[in-house]
């Protein structure tokens, strides 16, 4: 997965706006509010950030 720097700083969880965690293993981003924890798939190296695609972690 490749996610330049300075667009991981400005990703947000479209659902509670807390910033997001890469994980490059799983090509996922994850939401870092313990209350939200949704994860992204990141496909072909672009963020799907929509909710409806995201998961529960």
């Amino acid at each position: 997965m490749k996610i330049d720097d300075w667009l991981l700083e400005i990703l947000a969880c479209p659902n509670c706006k807390s910033p997001l965690r890469a994980e490059p293993e799983t090509d996922e981003l994850f939401c870092t509010s313990a209350d939200c924890g949704l994860v992204y798939p990141v496909r072909d190296d672009i963020p799907v950030l929509l909710v409806d695609e995201a998961r529960k972690s």
